[in-house]
């Protein structure tokens, strides 16, 4: 017979707990929404609602964007010191990009991102993978000063072992030789422990980018990280794209046997904008040790000013958590609503928050030719249904959805508007792009560099098949609502 005392105390419990909950939720009205966009609050709070203690502990783990304090210092006092010694290139004179709305959008960029649009710089674009690492390990061997290194995922394997072996060959001729990876990007791939032992026996200095380090410090959002891919070489020549260090199946048995390959896109720039990749790098080596590279941060703003030899006019635009202006998408969104006939758009994970899909939609709607690119069979569940959540109302605007065919997988992140500018760089269209990763964009005007993405497009074009109104109208009621609670959970940030 159970005690007297022992329903009156399961009754307590059982209010306090309910008291709890609503304590939460009442909490959670007046805390979640501050400062997020309303999609993304109201996501959190029917999370919360529905399920209040787990929901709050997700919220305390991955409700904030927010960097530790000392990484929004540093990167507030780098940005600060990019523009005192920029002042003089602050505007581009005889040199001011055209047509009127790419001036305006190199404006919006320098005052978000520091970096000004800087002309006399040239541009290779490289769609071939191996060629790409081939291209930029012969680079390497070039080498008199420094090498800058810095790729979200890094792996020394049979592909990338003759650019390792040229960093090597780099370090021990007296060349300055500095790597990031991120830490947790990297960490995932089966050769990671074997680079790691690779890299202590060289003369390389290495790093990992944001690492968790609750002892030190470095406490957030544990799924916070920095996406860029940059390559600089004695700040005369520079790499940027899509493109991670690692082998095209990603070092996984089972990707090989399937024959699924990352399609990437990457760009070779000369010219003053190498400086400002430079820049970049510069600062996240301050931001992941406290060293300031004297050597190379004196002379990179200078170099931004120099003449170039190139016939384009270029700008980096930084992004991320240390910024809280969202530098990428509102870049994007700018250029789109210029566009006025023809629009073409590739990014392998594409979840835009209301301003993106209106500016594309919108573009459609009102007679520019708009295309994107996304794959027919994604690498993560997730974000692929989150993403085909999107596609009605792309269809019904009139937007064109090419499907790159599995098992490859449209990794590049690219896109271009009119004749008059293209965009290049690690940035997804996705809210993890804008709010929680660091992503690095090249912004390319002047003549040639459309056209040469065009012939990007146009192979993408031969290869994916269209997708239609029909077939999509035609998916399964269990395909929907998978997609749709996808799309949820996209927005929980």
């Amino acid at each position: 017979m159970l005690p007297a005392w022992l329903p009156s105390l399961a009754t307590l419990l059982g209010i306090g707990l309910l008291a709890l909950e609503i304590g939460v939720i009442v909490a959670a009205l007046g805390i979640i929404p501050g400062n997020r966009r309303p999609s993304t609050g109201m996501a959190w709070l029917i999370l919360v609602i529905a399920v209040p203690l787990f929901g709050l502990l997700a919220f305390l783990l991955f409700g904030s964007n927010r960097v530790e304090r000392t990484r929004r210092e540093k990167q507030q006092r780098v940005n600060a010191i990019i523009h005192e010694r920029t002042s003089a290139i602050a505007e581009l004179g005889e040199h001011r990009p055209e047509p009127a709305y790419v001036a305006s959008v190199a404006v919006l960029n320098r005052r978000l991102g520091a970096l000004p649009a800087v002309p006399g710089n040239s541009a290779q674009l490289f769609p071939d993978y191996v060629g790409s690492i081939a291209a930029m390990a012969e680079l390497v061997d070039t080498a008199e000063r420094f090498v800058h290194v810095q790729f979200y995922i890094s792996a020394w394997d049979e592909v990338t072992a003759p650019f390792f072996e040229a960093l090597v060959r780099a370090a021990d001729r007296g060349v300055s030789v500095r790597f990031l990876f991120d830490h947790l990007g990297s960490r995932g791939i089966p050769v990671y422990k074997e680079m790691l032992t690779r890299l202590e026996g060289t003369g390389i200095e290495w790093h990992r980018m944001m690492p968790l380090d609750p002892l030190r410090g470095r406490v957030r959002r544990p799924d916070l990280r920095n996406h860029r891919k940059i390559l600089v070489v004695d700040g005369v020549v520079g790499f940027a794209g899509s493109q991670n260090l690692i082998e095209p199946s990603y070092n996984k048995p089972a990707l090989r046997k399937a024959g699924r390959q990352w399609v990437e896109l990457v760009v070779r720039v000369e010219g003053p904008v190498v400086a400002e990749l430079n820049a970049v790098f510069l600062t996240d080596w301050y931001s992941e040790t406290g060293d300031v590279l004297e050597d190379t941060m004196d002379s990179t703003p200078g170099a931004m000013a120099l003449p170039g030899t190139g016939a384009l006019v270029a700008q980096v635009v930084p992004s991320g958590p240390g910024f809280a202006t969202e530098n990428n998408l509102r870049m994007f969104t700018t250029l789109i609503y210029g566009a006025q006939r023809r629009l073409s758009i590739t990014s392998p994970y594409f979840i835009p928050d209301e301003s993106l899909l209106y500016a594309i939609t919108t573009a459609a709607q009102r007679g520019v030719d708009v295309e994107l690119f996304v794959n027919e069979q994604a690498d993560q569940f997730m974000v692929h249904h989150a993403q085909r959540s999107y596609y009605q109302a792309l269809l019904e605007a009139g937007v064109r959805i090419w499907l790159y065919p599995a098992p490859y997988v449209l990794h590049a992140k690219h896109f271009s508007v009119d004749d008059d500018v293209a965009v290049i760089g690690s940035s997804n269209m996705d809210l993890r792009s804008f709010a929680l990763n660091y992503e690095v964009s090249l912004m390319l005007t002047g003549p040639g560099i459309v056209e040469g993405m065009r012939a990007v497009e146009d192979t993408y074009r031969s290869l994916s098949r269209e997708l239609t109104g029909a077939e999509w109208t035609d998916r399964s009621r269990g395909s929907r609502y998978v997609d749709n609670v996808m799309r949820l959970t996209s927005a929980l940030q």
